[in-house]
């Protein structure tokens, strides 16, 4: 029996690993294809006129995750029953005007485009349908005003049906839910983590290394938001647990700021050989390294996640007497040695006691219902307002003047031109490069039409009967499915779905004509070419003013931790400052140096930000008395220094900097020369507290690898 167990166990781990890597497309496929077939089989028996916005549908909301399906399917329909009611309003104001129509039309698309590229989350999808279902619906039914409102309501229902068909398949049909996927990822993290603490305080990771992780757990931080949001939509359970889950996040953000700060005050400590101060720390971190070294690659689930915190909630309680038995032992040290070395004992002490919180929090989850539940603050990720208002005036642009080129020319397929370019540019706003995205999709359209006019005119005619017709379709449906799910392929599988589906799934009734399909199908592909022109030369993302504009976007998240209100201040700032990294690393795609630029500016705002709400923070839980007073010298020369801060962020130069350096030279000179009880202990000292956070600030001003290091180079230059 044992001979039998061993000869199937390589075959069965080689059967779950394909299960896990391309059986899962497998399956997406065949999910696919399975709501695409049951979609169009109703909307032939429910006599549809367009069947083939049913099929649209489904090829545009299917998701490898129910949640995802339901939350798009969701916003789908808000964003379609929107677009419905604007139209309905322009058709009865304009059906006899043409070009105050399109005029009326461009600038709502226009100002769904800008929303759709301003959200990034689920409502950038209900603002992209309203757009595209207004030109979708608006324009055909506008040739024809006095069957309008019935063309409407059909394409609604269509858009509906398929809606339906998605959830219904993926929910029933081998579900893969988003809460699965969310647990998954959540289990995972902690070891993965672990393993970058590990590594931090063995020194094994150079700066682009740290960079690199820094840029990929941003990007998980983002990701686990939208997965916190699906998973709402279909497991009540999550989202009793809606309120916990979003603070993880915001505790997981807080506590990558505070291990790489530590890791670059670390990382400086090595380059300048200070084996003294290293030697203490290392003997300080061994216990809590071996904790780390056990914990790598391990998942870690809600129950674990108690057990963990009591471990390191220990570890962390006796941190403080290590810390005084070496500060006692150490001999005597440089200046600089000494402030970096109590800013590393400072800041390892609140990464512990901070992964405590987190593991709190996570092991809250397995009860139904919890205090930690909760937690107001919510991270909104948002893009670049100009950058979306650049996308949208670029989408009205587009729809005018084809529009126009239509009331000129007369061409009989205008309509499609300018209702495929508000679509294109709505569908390709969600890209970093949407001029290549637009291109991919020309490319699989082309694909598309050229097949489906095969398939139009050779082959259906000679089909009787659904069955039929749907194993005809299956095919190309399979086919355009699999290249979309290629890595960087998705354009060109998209573009071949739907505009294949747009040209070529016959109507109720039926309509043969070969000139309108040509017509149609060169209107289609042209709009696309026109739609990645105009992207490439009208102020693409990819390019250096928007580059521009998330540098100071960035810059200015370190104003809003100088002077924004306090509460809920932390999370809001690292939420945020992370989202705008994400947007940034993706814009600068391939562009090494404005990308290296972008992600120093994101982590010196992190690091220097945090510090600077750790100290308001401090400030405002001080106890009452004269040497804390508001009034007080040391707290004036904070202020002052946080004033240099924000010009310093809002322009940079290496006046502005030599300023900043000197007040916080000032301030940690006026911090040291206040008195505070003997008997308090150095270590619970409010004001030892602050002279860390203000020399950790201090260093990363002088950062020689940072975006601030030209400056000093330049006011020291002779």
């Amino acid at each position: 029996m044992s001979t039998h167990v061993a000869t199937h166990s390589p075959l069965r781990q080689a059967l779950g690993a394909w299960a896990r890597s391309d059986g899962s497309l497998w399956l997406y496929q065949a999910k696919m294809l399975l709501a695409a077939s049951l979609t169009l089989w109703l909307a032939m028996r429910l006599q549809l006129p367009h069947p083939s916005s049913a099929v649209i549908t489904v090829f545009i909301v299917m998701q490898p995750q129910s949640g995802q399906v339901l939350a798009k399917s969701f916003y789908r329909v808000m964003g379609t029953l929107l677009g419905l009611a604007v139209m309905l309003v322009l058709i009865a104001l304009f059906a006899q005007e043409r070009v105050p129509f399109l005029i009326f039309l461009a600038l709502w698309i226009g100002l769904c485009v800008a929303g759709s590229a301003r959200y990034r989350d689920f409502r950038s999808y209900a603002c992209m349908l309203a757009g595209y279902t207004a030109a979708l619906i608006g324009i055909p039914a506008a040739l024809n005003a006095d069957t309008a409102f019935m063309s409407a309501v059909m394409r609604v229902l269509a858009i509906t049906l398929g809606v339906l068909c998605s959830g219904a398949v993926s929910a029933a049909v081998f579900p893969q839910t988003s809460a699965t996927a969310m647990r998954a990822t959540l289990y995972r993290r902690m070891g993965g983590f672990a393993g970058l603490a590990a590594d931090v305080l063995r020194g094994r990771l150079d700066r682009a290394s740290l960079e690199a992780a820094g840029v990929r757990l941003a990007a998980e931080a983002v990701g686990l938001e939208s997965l916190r949001s699906a998973s709402a939509f279909e497991d009540p359970h999550m989202r009793m647990r809606s309120g916990r889950l979003a603070r993880l996040n915001a505790e997981f953000m807080g506590l990558t700021t505070r291990l790489h700060a530590l890791s670059r005050l670390l990382m400086r400590l090595r380059e300048r050989d200070a084996q003294v101060p290293l030697t203490a720390l290392e003997r300080l971190w061994a216990p809590l390294l071996e904790l780390f070294e056990e914990w790598r690659g391990q998942a870690l689930t809600d129950r674990a996640a108690l057990a963990a915190a009591a471990r390191l909630e220990q570890l962390h309680q006796g941190l403080r007497p290590r810390i005084r038995a070496l500060r006692a032992e150490l001999p005597p040290l440089s200046e600089p040695d000494r402030r970096d070395f109590e800013t590393a004992v400072e800041l390892l002490f609140r990464f512990t006691g901070e992964w405590h919180g987190y593991l709190q929090t996570h092991a809250s989850l397995a009860a139904p219902r919890h205090s930690r539940e909760q937690w107001k603050p919510r991270f909104v990720a948002k893009a670049n307002a100009l950058g979306a208002a650049v996308t949208g005036i670029r989408s009205a642009f587009l729809v005018l003047v084809l529009g126009a080129f239509w009331i000129a020319s007369a061409y009989p397929s205008g309509g499609m031109l300018a209702l495929n370019a508000a679509a294109v540019s709505a569908l390709a706003s969600a890209s970093p490069d949407p001029k290549r995205t637009a291109l991919q999709m020309a490319v699989g359209a082309s694909g598309g039409v050229v097949l489906g006019f095969f398939l139009t005119f050779f082959v259906f005619p000679w089909i009787t009967g659904l069955p039929l017709l749907l194993l005809t379709l299956a095919p190309v449906f399979m086919l355009g499915t699999w290249i979309s799910l290629r890595p960087g392929w998705m354009g060109y599988g998209l573009g071949c779905l739907v505009f294949f589906c747009f040209t070529s799934i016959p109507d109720n009734p039926p309509i043969y004509d070969a000139y309108a399909f040509i017509n149609n199908g060169i209107a289609v592909v042209l709009s696309m070419v026109i739609t990645a022109a105009v992207s490439a030369v009208l102020l693409p993302p990819n390019s250096p003013w928007l580059w521009r504009r998330l540098e100071r976007d960035l810059c200015q998240q370190l104003v809003r931790a100088v002077s924004a209100p306090l509460p809920h201040l932390a999370p809001a700032f690292e939420g945020q400052t992370r989202d705008l990294l994400n947007q940034a690393y993706g814009v600068s795609a391939g562009r090494g140096e404005a990308q290296r630029r972008l992600i120093g500016w994101a982590f010196a705002v992190l690091e220097i930000g945090h510090a600077v709400i750790e100290l308001r923070q401090l400030q405002a839980h001080l106890p009452a008395a004269p040497r804390y007073a508001e009034s007080s010298a040391w707290r004036q020369a904070i202020r002052v220094l946080g004033r240099a801060l924000v010009r310093l962020f809002l322009k940079p130069g290496a006046e502005n900097l030599r300023r900043a350096l000197a007040a916080v030279d000032a301030a940690l000179a006026t911090v040291a020369a206040v008195a505070e009880p003997p008997e308090l202990p150095y270590d619970e000292s409010p004001l030892r507290q602050v002279q860390s956070d203000l020399h950790f600030i201090r260093s990363a001003l002088l950062d020689p690898q940072g975006p601030l290091a030209r400056y000093h180079e330049i006011s020291h230059a002779p």
